[in-house]
């Protein structure tokens, strides 16, 4: 099976790395081999895996060693939970320098190393917020990653998130083999959530993959620094993730997107009465900015 790399996008705060890890034990516990690369100043996109507060980042290593070229694959590259290869790209201080300098620098590392050269079925890219500057879009406009999931919710700035995540997989489409590959559902129990999330993956002309429950057994897990998959196995949350992980390796619904307008979102919300009458001035505001600045 040749490689796929895939990227996790989606609003900061929305759960992308704890639904990444989630994900990539349920992989792992189905035989596939998995390598999570953390794309966050943060370097929290191991830690479940890792058992660990967070992982020595690329970025910190190389400051303390000089420079990246003094470093070797072994430094960086730690294996946790069922073998999963963990790397932190990590960034400069907060207010200094750019983050996304520390992805593209961590992401041309591994593979002048031969990271990607190793038995491995998956890379998950686990990215900061939304595609706001190119560091963080390398994912997307180097042709790094060719499967695009976002993970959003019924609220509305998950949503517009998540149509502004489709608008730069669009931007890099065209000149690469980036697709998005689908919504994915990280519930927040908002009124018709699965059915909004639905229209919405409709609209961008793409598929919810799968709806997560919210359940109180993540937090029990994360507190322990684990997975769900690890912590309880038998937990009804454990199987929500492994149907995930079993409709990715058999996901080929890849598609350019189809992005919405503010209006069209603003209707959307309407529809389904996530908003009332003051929410839709403040929107509509904000859509008459939008097109103001287009």
């Amino acid at each position: 099976m040749a490689l796929r790399q895939c990227a996790i996008y989606g609003k900061g705060g929305i759960g992308k790395s704890t639904t990444t890890q989630n994900l990539v034990s349920a992989l792992a516990e189905a035989g596939q081999k998995v390598m999570i690369v953390g794309c966050d100043p943060k370097a929290d996109s191991t830690r479940l895996i890792l058992h660990a507060k967070a992982q020595n980042s690329i970025m910190e290593m190389a400051a303390e060693a000089g420079s990246v070229e003094d470093l070797e694959l072994e430094d960086v590259l730690k294996v946790g939970y069922r073998d999963i290869k963990c790397v932190e790209s990590g960034g400069p201080e907060p207010g200094v320098g750019c983050a996304g300098r520390g992805v593209i620098t961590a992401i041309n590392f591994l593979e002048e190393e031969g990271a990607y050269e190793e038995d491995l079925d998956f890379v998950f890219y686990d990215v900061l917020g939304d595609v706001v500057c190119g560091g963080f879009a390398m994912p997307i406009r180097e042709n790094k990653a060719q499967e695009i999931y976002i993970v959003c919710s019924g609220e509305m700035m998950a949503m517009y998130a998540a149509n502004n995540i489709a608008k730069g997989i669009v931007k890099y489409a065209n000149s690469g083999s980036v697709r998005l590959a689908g919504l994915i559902c990280n519930s927040r129990n908002t009124a018709r959530e699965d059915e909004l999330i639905m229209e919405l993956a409709r609209q961008l002309g793409t598929q919810m993959i799968h709806f997560v429950p919210r359940d109180n057994v993540v937090q029990r897990a994360e507190i322990r620094r684990m997975t769900v998959v690890e912590y309880d196995p038998t937990a009804k949350q454990a199987d929500e993730y492994r149907q995930l992980a079993n409709k990715i390796v058999n996901n080929r619904n890849f598609v350019i997107p189809t992005p919405i307008t503010m209006d069209e979102l603003e209707s959307l919300l309407m529809e389904f009465g996530i908003l009332d009458e003051e929410d839709e001035s403040i929107i509509g505001k904000a859509a008459h900015e939008e097109a103001a600045s287009a």
